[in-house]
């Protein structure tokens, strides 16, 4: 049986993670969570699993984390604040079953010199795919890695119609239910921007062979393509359930997590570049993924201010993007990279995109 940590308890990825462990009580126990704001559904997911710590906040997180024996920790929390209970997860040799994309990204080396092999297992339904292909064949087999986006509410607008879009329209995903964040980083791409980081910190594969193709049906959640030519993918119908089980069991599936494709309908899949002339978030990602330090950092927290004014109607939706380039452009990054570091230009990044929107206002 194993020991779970849920942080971002009262979240999508929480919720779903307890609905999980509540289906395969031999497999897991509950022993710590960590929510922020709803301290009811927290007393409440406490009192359900027996959890006797339940703690609000990220830096009781990952005091958490630190001082409570468990052998995984699924870190659900949303943006670069849980940077530290993930730094804490590999400190401490528990497995890091990676939800919270944003600590990796914006940690970069300060996360993968501390991980051991196998230590973080992606939780992200398209990188828990590249995980599942990549066992396929071995690291220099790889030509390139396949990210698939569902290319949002937006796909197939032109920039003249993005320049019209309301928050209420960003927020219609047609495929996921996730959070105000993550929907509007999925309308504007930022979302596998930060995922095309992801993957190359995951995986060490180049950016250069990493490639984004638009898949609107989201049952393929990513490819490897091998040296031969062979293709691997990962196909089910979108939930998340199937990626956050295999987090926490990894490297063994459970049984009955969630339904297969049914082969006795007809189904088409579909594939379409993606329009980058349109959508800049990607192609920006690859440039600050590739300059590294703190760069990915500023993408972050920059674009983490734009889409909160963005929904309160000081900006419009195409410039979440512009002002993420913005300031990345005036960027100077220190030369290494620290926990310091990273804090220091993540609220640089964060008072220089105000500055920005409060003049654009």
């Amino acid at each position: 049986m194993r020991r779970v940590i849920i942080l971002g308890s009262t979240g999508s990825i929480g919720t779903q993670a307890l609905e999980v462990i509540a289906q395969n009580p031999s497999e897991f126990e509950v022993v710590g969570l960590a929510a922020g704001t709803n301290r009811q559904l927290l007393d409440q997911q406490a009192e359900k699993f027996a959890v006797s710590r339940a703690v609000q906040g990220a830096r009781a997180a990952a005091e958490m984390v630190r001082e409570l024996d468990a052998d995984v920790v699924v870190n659900g929390i949303t943006g670069s604040v849980g940077l530290e209970a993930t730094l804490a997860t590999l400190e401490t040799n528990k497995v890091l079953a990676l939800a919270n994309k944003e600590s990796l990204i914006v940690g970069g080396k300060l996360v993968t010199n501390l991980a051991k092999p196998g230590q973080i297992v992606p939780v992200d339904s398209e990188h828990s795919a590249l995980a599942q292909c990549l066992l396929g064949g071995s690291k220099d087999e790889v030509a390139k890695l396949i990210l698939t986006a569902s290319g949002g509410p937006f796909r197939g607008f032109s920039r003249e119609q993005l320049a019209e879009v309301t928050p209420q329209q960003a927020l219609a995903h047609p495929t996921w239910v996730m959070g105000k964040v993550v929907t509007t980083n999925s309308a504007t791409l930022v979302n596998k921007g930060l995922e095309l980081i992801e993957a190359h910190l995951l995986f060490d594969i180049p950016f250069d062979r990493i490639e984004v193709t638009v898949h609107p049906q989201s049952v393929v959640h990513s490819m490897v393509e091998f040296t031969d030519g062979s293709v691997l993918a990962q196909c089910s119908p979108p939930n998340m359930k199937l990626p956050i089980a295999l987090g926490m069991s990894w490297p063994r599936r459970l049984p009955n997590i969630a339904p297969a494709c049914d082969w006795s309908k007809a189904a088409t899949w579909t594939f379409e570049p993606l329009d980058e002339s349109v959508f800049r978030a990607v192609a920006l990602a690859r440039r600050v993924g590739e300059a590294g330090l703190t760069y990915p950092a500023v993408y972050n927290a920059a674009n983490e201010q734009a889409v909160e004014a963005f929904h309160q109607g000081k900006i419009s939706f195409l410039q979440i993007v512009e002002i993420i380039e913005r300031v990345v452009d005036v960027h100077t990054a220190e030369a290494e990279l620290s926990l310091d570091s990273v804090l220091r230009a993540e609220k640089w990044a964060r008072d220089h995109a105000d500055a920005l929107m409060a003049r654009a206002c």
